[in-house]
């Protein structure tokens, strides 16, 4: 009892459901294949599984099925048609055209009739049991069951381990506490998915084309490459920006991979709070490619050439292609242009910006007033002009002796010499001698 209780606290809060007649107002989580953070919008589903948008978008991947129209027959399939179903479907290759959860449960598909689950229960199952194919991944049926009016198919190993009971079970001889299991169980999670195909009544007489027929919406048995299969999922804008190798803001890694592939460099930088991705494509000289990535999404694209300024898209052009009525939500975003350097102004017709001032716009100084004669007033420097008689006649004034050049510069009183810089007098001679007569 404690464990349940454990496991249903750690549950999603059940959505809230409001009965109309005929329609069921459902709050659907729109996130992404890789279980981002979501956000509730309200959507509107009828008794046919159709939604229909009241306040927010639902992503097309979610939403409900276009039914196929193929003519079955009322006949009850044969032994020897069935036998030969399971010939031609047994390891056939397809393309997903939509997500597949993993999960016991799996999807169920009507023939010529709606997809269960869809919207929100679609979107919880990818969520809670994790996702085994992509949109444009290779699918491979891997095991077919025919029963009273459906039919299963295992797709890529299917959902369920082999052997769930046998490989609990060990086996031992001689009471020496050796034992071997039956089954070796290598311990990883099988990855793959289910899909039931139901009938009204019975399962009637019909070929392979016409079950490859009912499977269309879900996958595509077309010889398509693997980004001609995934492009085929998407709406038509946005499949005409990949086979073009335009990248758009709001495109998901995996388009931009088939839209330009792999990068050249990655860059993770954090902005603010926010990190980021940055993926570089070409080198200088050659045009160079920016694209921000933000968790699963592109949030900016740059594209720098030399010699011109570089263009840079910010707005999210993919999330109104993704809605269910493919309506976008505004304009095309255009490009923005960053000028380079200084501003270039034409002298003749442009006149040239004001210095930089801490002025503020309107405000006068006092000194600019020409009415304010008070002494506080600063007023501009007023420097007087030489006269004629501010130096004497050059010629009459001592030349410096110590002046070793010939310039005319007069002094009027030379330095005299420091005295350790004078020469000693001489000392007086001493007498001499003189013979006296004898």
């Amino acid at each position: 009892m404690k464990s349940m209780l454990s496991s249903i606290s750690n549950e999603t809060p059940s959505p809230i459901v409001k009965a109309r007649p005929g329609r069921t107002q459902v709050w659907v989580l729109a996130a992404t294949l890789t279980a981002a953070p979501a956000f509730a919008q309200v959507v509107t589903i009828d008794t046919h599984g159709n939604a229909s948008q009241a306040n927010g978008t639902v992503d097309r991947r979610f939403a409900q099925v276009q039914p196929t129209h193929v003519e079955l027959t009322k006949g009850v399939l044969l032994t020897k048609t069935r036998l030969e179903l399971e010939r031609l479907l047994q390891s056939e290759q397809g393309f997903a055209m939509r997500p597949f959860p993993k999960g016991h449960k799996g999807l169920t598909l009507e023939a010529n009739g709606k997809l269960s689950p869809a919207g929100e229960p679609y979107l919880n199952m990818v969520t809670e049991s994790g996702l085994s194919a992509k949109p444009g991944d290779r699918l491979v049926i891997t095991d077919i069951k025919f029963e009273k009016d459906r039919i299963t198919f295992m797709l890529n190993g299917g959902p369920d381990a082999k052997h769930r009971f046998l490989r609990h079970i060990q086996i031992g001889a001689g009471g020496s506490g050796n034992t071997s299991p039956v089954v070796q169980d290598d311990g990883q999670e099988p990855q793959g998915a289910r899909l039931t195909l139901t009938f009204k009544d019975h399962v009637p007489e019909m070929t392979g084309k016409d079950v490859k027929a009912l499977l269309a919406p879900l996958i595509s048995f077309d010889v398509k490459t693997p980004i001609q299969a995934y492009t085929d999922t998407l709406p038509p804008k946005l499949k005409e920006a990949i086979l073009n190798h335009h990248v758009m803001v709001g495109m998901t890694t995996d388009m931009v991979v088939f839209a330009i592939g792999r990068p050249d460099q990655k860059i993770r930088e954090t902005e603010g709070q926010m990190p980021y991705e940055e993926w570089i494509y070409g080198k200088s000289p050659d045009p160079v490619q920016f694209v921000r990535i933000n968790g699963n999404r592109v949030i900016r694209v740059e594209l720098a050439a030399v010699g011109k300024a570089p263009q840079i898209w910010e707005k999210d052009e993919v999330e109104g292609l993704m809605r269910t009525d493919g309506t976008p939500l505004a304009p095309e975003a255009q490009p923005r242009t960053v000028a380079l350097g200084d501003v270039v102004r034409n002298p003749d017709t442009q006149a040239a910006e004001a210095p930089p001032s801490l002025r503020k716009d309107g405000e006068a100084l006092p000194q600019d007033d020409p009415r304010n004669q008070s002494a506080g007033a600063m007023k501009p420097v007023q420097f007087p002009k030489q006269q004629p008689d501010d130096y004497p006649d050059a010629s009459k004034l001592p030349r410096n002796p110590q002046q070793q050049d010939d310039s005319d510069v007069p002094v009027d009183n030379p330095a005299p010499k420091p005295a350790d810089t004078q020469k000693p007098a001489k000392p007086p001679a001493a007498p001499q001698d003189h013979p006296t007569a004898n």
